[in-house]
């Protein structure tokens, strides 16, 4: 039998299924948490009359991003002033939707009218997606709508509500809890929803005496360290790697504490073995040297910035040393950051865009980031100066992230869900 012959129907097969699954994107940040995709033949210019395969209206406003996996779109929204929390279900070829889980919470919980009720981003393993609810629960789905498991965290209550999304790691869902008065990371077993460890409590509150505001709305990533997986968490005060097999502290290191608020809103952004970690609301940043052991703050903390913050809700991407970060500051800027000294390159005003609460995505050699108004301004990574290559307006609202899927755009504003796309 000729082995060449035999193993190439096989070798093909292999190579569709890792091209399908590359093709997803598969939880916040995209499959690898970081805003980056490994795929080409993005579209960089569109308007509601060019480049629109699709338009879906949604029920209600939302800041949550869609996912895609396969010909599936999840995205989460709630009504009745977050008493019915829904994941829903779209049709990649045409925007239908195909089913919606709704769970029934008979509490009105506290937030701000700038972020609605179900602010979370799905998750999916491509076998099942994975929604955190906050005081209404983890749940988990398969991609048909059937409930498979769900868990109750307890209750978690903020002025400002919540943002944190699920992250997938081998047979283990990751969710950061808070914030509120209690805030701690939790893994999951992804088939039963067996808890398989939980944090130690991390100091919270929606807002003392003296109006001090503390939160994490951040979603943690997974970085590898010397060949060793961690999970990188930022919390209100310090960033913590853990063992995400047992919820070990590997190490932790602090920064973002300041006199009126400890807050973290970014999740954090890797690259050549640095971490930058942004606070919110003005907030101090700083970059951090990955690995050590215990408190690292006097021997990996490589910079720290305090003052003239800007607002900084949304993510970067990070590359080839520089971060390419979108702020959420007044009438909105973009800039790029050394991510070794911390020193901008160049900051630019964007009022075309207004204030970025969207993280920025990575694709086929350009960025996109999307304003508050729902313009999305593509531009070269280009560390020396702020190179736009188009502006691209919907003109509805728009606080989510764009999810990038096999040459197509996915986004959602207030008002509906596009499919950005070249395709015929």
């Amino acid at each position: 039998m000729n082995f060449f012959r035999c193993a190439l129907p096989l070798f093909a097969g292999l190579l569709f299924s890792v091209v399908a699954l590359g093709d997803d994107w598969s939880g916040f940040r995209g499959p690898h948490g970081n805003g980056i995709s490994s795929e080409s033949g993005f579209p960089k210019s569109w308007s509601p009359d060019e480049n629109i395969k699709w338009r879906t209206p949604l029920p209600e406003k939302g800041n949550g991003s869609p996912i895609v996996v396969g010909d599936k779109i999840f995205l989460l929204y709630a009504e009745d002033e977050g008493k019915k929390r829904s994941t829903l279900c779209f049709s990649r070829k045409d925007g239908s939707q195909l089913w919606k889980q709704t769970v029934e919470y008979n509490k009105v919980e506290e937030t701000h009218k700038t972020n609605p009720y179900c602010p979370s981003t799905p998750a999916s393993d491509g076998e099942h997606v994975y929604v955190w609810h906050r005081s209404a629960g983890m749940y988990c789905y398969d991609l048909d709508g059937k409930e498979i498991w769900h868990r109750d965290l307890g209750d978690f209550r903020h002025i400002w509500g919540g943002g944190s999304s699920p992250l997938i790691y081998k047979d283990l869902v990751i969710q950061l809890c808070g914030p509120g008065e209690k805030t701690f990371l939790a893994a999951f077993d992804k088939k039963t929803g067996e808890n398989r460890w939980q944090s130690e409590i991390e100091p919270g509150g929606s807002a003392s005496d003296k109006g001090r505001y503390i939160g994490s709305w951040a979603t943690p990533v997974i970085i590898n360290i010397d060949g060793q997986d961690q999970i990188l968490c930022p919390y209100p005060t310090r960033v913590v790697s853990y063992h995400p097999k047992t919820g070990e502290v590997i190490s932790y290191c602090t920064g973002l504490e300041r006199e009126k608020s400890d807050l973290c809103y970014t999740s954090p952004m890797v690259g050549d073995d640095i971490a930058v970690i942004l606070g919110g609301f003005k907030g101090p940043g700083f970059g951090l040297r990955l690995g050590g052991k215990g408190d690292t703050t006097e021997t990996h903390r490589l910079w720290r910035v305090q003052q003239r913050n800007p607002q900084r809700i949304g993510s970067g991407v990070v590359l080839e040393g520089y971060l390419y970060m979108a702020n959420a500051d007044g009438p909105g800027s973009i800039e790029c950051i050394n991510i070794k000294t911390g020193v901008p390159t160049w900051v630019h005003k964007r009022s075309e865009d207004g204030p970025h609460w969207g993280s920025v995505v990575f694709a086929d050699g350009v960025l996109y980031a999307t304003g508050q108004n729902g313009t999305t301004t593509v531009f070269k990574p280009n560390p020396e100066k702020f190179e736009v290559l188009s502006i691209n307006k919907l003109n509805e609202d728009c606080n989510a992230t764009p999810a990038l899927s096999n040459g197509e755009i996915f986004i959602r504003t207030w008002k509906a869900l596009y499919c950005v796309s070249e395709k015929e």
